[in-house]
């Protein structure tokens, strides 16, 4: 464990500036939105028609998990946004623990510690604890801002606690696949696919009440199936620190059983000659990036088909609360709530074809600092063929993902509401629409990856939160339109039956966009490599 210290000193620098975003952000969501369910549902009528809408309806448990008491704000609140505040939790402790362990293994940094005197877990230690104590920080942070807004400080420490618990779980999940893989992004890779699974495992076990018990399976549903504001089952917590840190025990027993740079998955030798597709820097871009891009799409195909299959079942979100369809109809559409939930969904599909794009865009960051780019730049490519090449998988990827998730609610929901040809081809407009507001996001990521690359990772993840987030939440607490419209999600026209579409804003986007790639890339070609 000897610099165990020193190197938790060294990540909360790194991280100085992405991580107080994370930890304000989120913390500061739940209390925030607890004056807005006096507005919504102001009368008992209200509450009551709301509990008993979503209580007994599957499509809304796939969304949100399950309605046990609707009746207070606090037990809204925790429905609202209790499963959505897991799976971010859950997300920023996965990329926090796998930059500070394989991604420093990656650039070589972790190698040149080990050589003096840092002892051989202290890397995982002090990663595991800038995650685990920044969980448990945004968890009591949310109980505290619950608490301020005059809610039961029980119920608020329950839900504060059992999210902190999340995070605490798939910090050691993340943990652990830092040891199985060789490089960052498949390490990455692999904790969120367990993720997307414990994600399924709860719309699957909250949506058919007769197998409830699958939920127990995931992680994400503690949360909510610890009761807060009803029961206050805080027992849930213990039972995610006994689970972190059995999972955790097992990251640290496979620490030494691997070298330094290298995972328990041996690596594939490769063909002794290269194919000719990896003569251009496009070839080797695609080599590099369709594994990524196959699993994205096959992730969004399959969400795709669950959301669009529920499309019809969502009318009993709101009950018969006439200022909640007001909000949804101008989050999404102004002819029915199905119209407002399927364009929201395509607004989420839009926000997670971001998180591809910038993915995407930053392996040529991954590339420069594992010095990668250097043997490349060193023939005769130039430098922006060779960041190009990259940009391409961040400009069309995301066009490929928009394509397949609109394709597949489309193709779901038209099916079971017997309109396909129509369906298909709205829900494929509205999620296309989507696309300038991607590539706004993704240009912003080059801009900084060529003019500022130390801030290119953290500076990048930071637009994409602050994006999602005020699209997400901005609405619904009632933030100023000026503030709003720092989200380029905001500005995407809704596909509506009974709007008119302007495609103004696309252009704008997009033309913002463009000159940010252009710039980014100006930048680049004219800074020094490393």
């Amino acid at each position: 464990m000897t610099g165990t210290w020193s190197l938790i000193r060294l990540a909360l620098r790194r991280d100085r500036v992405i991580l107080p975003i994370w930890i304000v952000v989120l913390s500061v969501i739940p209390g925030s939105t607890v004056s807005a369910y006096e507005k919504l549902y102001p009368t008992v009528a209200a509450r009551a028609s709301l509990n008993a809408g979503t209580g007994s309806n599957p499509s809304v448990a796939v969304l949100y998990g399950p309605a046990f008491d609707l009746s207070t704000p606090g037990g809204w609140s925790a429905w609202r946004y209790g499963s959505f505040l897991a799976l971010f939790i859950a997300l920023f402790a996965i990329f926090t623990v796998t930059r500070h362990t394989r991604a420093e293994e990656d650039s070589g940094r972790l190698e040149l510690l080990g050589s003096a005197v840092v002892g051989r877990y202290a890397a995982l230690t002090a990663s595991v604890i800038v995650a685990g104590a920044s969980s448990l920080l945004i968890g009591v942070l949310i109980a505290a801002g619950m608490a301020s807004a005059g809610l039961p400080v029980a119920g608020a420490l329950t839900l504060g606690l059992t999210l902190a618990g999340t995070g605490l779980v798939f910090t050691a999940i993340a943990a652990v696949t830092a040891q199985l893989t060789e490089y960052s992004r498949s390490a990455n890779g692999l904790a969120t696919t367990v993720l997307g699974a414990a994600f399924l495992l709860r719309a699957l076990g909250d949506s058919t009440p007769s197998a409830s018990w699958v939920s127990w399976l995931s992680p994400l549903a503690w949360p909510q199936w610890s009761k807060p504001f009803v029961n206050n089952d805080w027992w849930v917590f213990l039972l995610a620190i006994g689970v972190a840190a059995v999972v955790a025990s097992i990251a640290y027993q496979l620490v030494p059983r691997r070298d330094i740079g290298a995972g328990l998955f041996p690596s594939r030798p490769g063909p002794a000659t290269a194919a000719k597709s990896l003569s251009s820097p496009l070839g080797l871009a695609w080599r590099l990036q369709r594994g990524s891009l196959f699993g994205w799409t096959a992730a969004v195909v399959v969400m795709g088909v669950i959301f669009g299959a529920i499309a019809d079942g969502i009318g009993g979100l709101v009950g018969d609360s006439e200022q909640v369809k007001q909000i949804m109809e101008r989050m999404g559409g102004t002819q029915g709530l199905v119209d407002a939930y399927l364009s929201a969904i395509v607004g989420l599909f839009g926000m997670l074809s971001a998180v591809y794009a910038v993915q995407a865009g930053l392996r040529t960051r991954s590339e420069e600092t594992a010095t990668h780019a250097e043997s490349v730049l060193a023939t005769g490519v130039s430098r922006i063929r060779w960041a190009g090449s990259h940009l391409v998988f961040a400009i069309v990827g995301p066009a490929v993902l928009l394509a397949a998730s609109g394709l597949a609610a489309g193709l779901a929901h038209g099916l079971r509401s017997g309109d396909l040809g129509h369906q298909l081809s709205h829900t494929l407009g509205a999620a296309m629409a989507q696309l300038p507001a991607v590539w706004v996001v993704a240009g912003i990521a080059a801009l900084l990856y060529g003019a500022w690359p130390a801030l290119a990772v953290s500076g990048s993840w930071a637009v994409v939160a602050v994006s999602v987030l005020l699209a997400l939440y901005g609405p619904v607490i009632g933030l100023a339109q000026a503030v709003l419209d720092v989200s380029p999600f905001v500005h995407v026209p809704k596909l509506q039956p009974g709007t008119t579409f302007t495609a103004t804003p696309l252009i704008w986007l997009t033309g913002v966009a463009l000159v940010a790639v252009v710039a980014g890339l100006a930048t680049f070609r004219r800074r020094d490599i490393g």
